[in-house]
């Protein structure tokens, strides 16, 4: 029998402190642009894409949302959710390619809500959601080569570039 245990989640500044200049990295991707690609699953276990704009602050990656959306109603009822940066306007993604996966968690306390609508001014009624990641990946090009890097809580930073042709992908060292 094998025993299913739920991935290790940290927040945003968690991952921060875990890798900085990658989660810099990650956050200036997101900011490129206000409005990204949210992933859920539906009641019946089959995934979802709506549109979402990410928003970093207090050291959370936070997640707004309108009263009753399905997005929302799908974190509800399953808290995972994959979130992809918007890949812009054409298909050269200078930037590279980042999604963010985790567990959502709804914001109830009244004094950080009060906190965020104070700072953040956002359209009301809605729900807030902190992110709880386990995981980042980046993808971008290097000259002719595919750069997969890659962070999960508790491990290092994982870095794979792939080349055309028949070439296996290599890891490369960290540090």
């Amino acid at each position: 029998m094998v025993l299913m245990t739920s991935p290790t989640t940290v927040s945003w500044d968690g991952f921060a402190a875990a890798e900085p200049d990658f989660a810099d990295t990650a956050r200036r991707r997101f900011r490129l642009y206000r409005h990204h690609v949210l992933a859920t699953l539906r009641k019946d276990g089959s995934p979802r894409v709506t549109g979402l704009e990410a928003d970093f602050r207090f050291g959370e990656l936070l997640l707004g949302m309108m009263p009753n959306s399905r997005k929302y109603l799908d974190l509800l009822a399953d808290p995972r959710f994959a979130l992809q940066a918007n890949p812009g306007p054409d298909a050269e993604m200078n930037d590279g390619d980042v999604r963010v996966s985790g567990r959502a968690v709804e914001i109830t306390d009244p004094a950080f809500l009060a906190r965020y609508v104070e700072d953040a001014a956002p359209p009301e009624p809605f729900h807030l959601f902190r992110a709880e990641l386990t995981e980042v990946v980046r993808t971008a090009l290097d000259g002719e080569a595919l750069v997969i890097q890659s962070w999960r809580p508790g491990r290092p930073l994982r870095t794979v570039r792939r080349t055309g042709g028949d070439e296996p992908p290599t890891e490369v060292p960290a540090g």
